[in-house]
């Protein structure tokens, strides 16, 4: 029954979506006749005369929903359409641009892996030997990285200078490793974050008490310690697996790559629905995969004590020691003096005499491209990159965690993480029209998937344990069970996942501001001064160096202020023993 619900909700969750990118002409309030020329020609003048017959041609007379059943139609066939913009077959362009996604998809998927690892390590060392895992700063960091900003600065330097790799194209494995890497550091990040996040819980379960007190090998322990945390850490590499597919049109931008982002992306741009459709359906599909095989994962490593309640519920994961706090609480002040001393700087003076100067007394993180000083940009911009990005994150968590916890929701989750931002940003501007408020809608209205993603894989193994079972033995209502069992174990490390999209909804908002879907210029935010000076960076680095660092130390300071202790406490373990330890000899061999 569960599954039927499932299959449903990703059959309806899909449907909706192919609905509103139909609706997504008459949403937006754009004649699409219009765009649809603009896009073939350019701006070449156009005459009511061919705006009636690009209707005619393109059947926009009929009204959405007719579109839409005849494209529905079509899809039985195996007939995707021809594109608006080109004439040129759907389903060749998307196969061929899907061809390239999945390479790339593939070579990001193993440096994201790899560097999962390597953040990994340490955390397995010190687990083995009971002392505290590392802070999780340098994951947080590397989280924070913008992939178009990395992108350029790796393409400048391996590919323009040393000439070590193609700088563009897609003609042999070389052409790979500099996006591949641009991609799969700031996942591989993420995933190592989360990685640290359910290691303490697994080296606290009493298993692990047992094996290193009969003198198992600290390589063996950490082996089965990783086995059992990745279950919870799976859920987001199939999201990311999407993500890198389909949400990497600026690295494919950077690197002139034929990719399924891109090729989403302007699609959405140029009101081309057939060839946007194309792109979501192959999306969608690749979601669905993407978390059958990931669910089939998770059983296979779970085993049946998922569901004879078997499992140990997952340890408490409090904040870091005071040397952490410390440390955060100093990186917070040396970025709160540098917003202050931008804010007694004029942020909208012009000065087209000193473009691009360097860093003097005058400036003392130089100018942009049009003579503004970059600090008083920076100060001035704080307010309004943070506050919206932590509101955005803030109702992603709710709404995640909200969602995660409803088992028939996994559908919708799936397809909203297959959804373009910006497609969503169109769909949203169409409503609550340009502007801050529109674009911290569509960032949210697709931000929440991950963190739901999280949520249901931490709550199903919280379920599935032996305290829970206890408790439903005792008489606990299903309330009492959620509030008390179930989101003691899942909140702390859901809200740590939700300070890690901090910097990438920052980005996402300021992607949406310079296609003129979010803040308009020439308001200052830190987003948009990395990617309204990303041209100038190779001569002019300062411009935007100092908002990748701003970006940077915050990622850094919400990492050393959330980090995890190294030990927790059993969740099943009565409150007045936790206390104990074993003081003889422990005689128990594992099995």
């Amino acid at each position: 029954m569960r599954n039927v619900s499932v299959v449903a909700g990703r059959v309806a969750a899909a449907g909706g979506l192919l609905l509103l990118t139909a609706l997504l002409p008459w949403l937006t309030r754009t004649d699409p006749a219009l765009t649809v020329l603009h896009a073939r020609y350019g701006d070449a003048p156009t005459t009511p005369r061919q705006l009636a017959e690009v209707r005619d041609q393109l059947g926009l007379g009929e009204g959405p929903f007719t579109f839409l059943g005849q494209w529905v139609r079509g899809l039985v066939h195996g007939d995707l359409g021809a594109s608006w913009v080109t004439g040129a077959d759907v389903g060749a362009d998307v196969g061929a641009a899907f061809g390239v996604s999945l390479s790339l998809m593939a070579y990001a998927m193993v440096v994201a892996v790899a560097l999962a690892v390597a953040l990994c390590l340490p955390t397995l060392r010190r687990g083995t030997t009971r002392t505290r895992p590392p802070s999780g700063a340098a994951a947080g960091v590397l989280a924070t990285l913008p992939e178009f900003l990395l992108a350029s600065v790796l393409a400048t330097l391996f590919a323009v200078r040393l000439g070590w790799f193609p700088a563009q194209g897609w003609q042999s494995p070389a052409s790979a490793v500099l996006p591949a890497l641009a991609l799969g550091i700031p996942a591989g990040a993420v995933l190592g974050r989360l990685a640290q996040d359910a290691l303490p819980a697994a080296f606290a379960e009493p298993w692990v008490r047992t094996w290193r007190a009969s003198g198992m090998p600290r390589a063996r322990i950490a082996r089965h310690a990783a086995r059992r945390a990745l279950p919870a850490v799976l859920p987001q590499a199939g999201f990311t697996v999407v993500g890198l597919t389909g949400a990497a049109a600026a690295v494919e931008a950077v690197f002139a790559i034929p990719g399924l982002g891109g090729t989403a992306v302007a699609a959405a741009l140029d009101l081309d629905l057939p060839l946007l459709q194309g792109c979501l359906i192959v999306l969608l599909a690749l979601g669905v995969a993407a978390a059958v095989t990931v669910g089939l994962l998770r059983r296979w490593l779970l085993g049946p004590a998922l569901k004879a309640g078997a499992l140990p519920g997952l340890a408490r994961t409090p904040g870091g020691g005071r040397a952490r706090l410390h440390a955060a609480c100093a990186l917070a002040a040396v970025l709160l003096a540098v917003i202050v001393w931008g804010l007694t700087r004029d942020a909208l003076h012009v000065d087209l005499a000193a473009r691009l100067a360097p860093p003097t007394a005058a400036h003392p993180f130089g100018t942009d491209a049009l003579g503004r000083d970059v600090l008083a940009r920076l100060g001035h911009g704080a307010l309004r990159t943070l506050a919206v990005a932590a509101a955005v994150c803030a109702a992603c968590f709710v709404v995640g965690v909200a969602l995660g916890l409803a088992r028939w929701t996994k559908g919708l989750t799936e397809v909203a993480n297959a959804m373009p931002a910006i497609l969503a940003g169109l769909l949203v501007t169409g409503v609550f029209g340009a502007g801050m408020t529109g674009a911290a809608v569509a960032v949210a209205a697709v931000g929440w998937a991950p963190l739901a993603a999280h949520t249901a894989a931490l709550a199903e193994t919280e379920r599935g344990s032996g305290h829970v079972e206890a408790a439903l033995v005792h008489g606990a209502g299903r309330w009492h069970i959620l509030r008390h069992h179930v989101l003691t174990g899942v909140l702390p490390q859901v809200a740590r996942h939700a300070t890690l999209r901090l910097a990438p909804t920052t980005l996402a908002l300021a992607s949406l501001s310079f296609l003129g879907l979010g803040t308009q210029p020439p308001a200052p935010e830190w987003g948009r001064l990395l990617m309204e000076n990303l041209p100038y960076a190779e001569r002019a680095p300062w411009s935007v160096l100092a908002p990748a660092l701003a970006l940077a130390c915050v990622g850094a300071c919400l990492a050393l202020a959330s980090a995890p202790q190294g030990r927790g406490e059993r969740r099943d373990q009565p409150r007045r023993n936790r206390a104990r330890r074993p003081t003889g000899p422990v005689t128990a061999s594992p099995r």
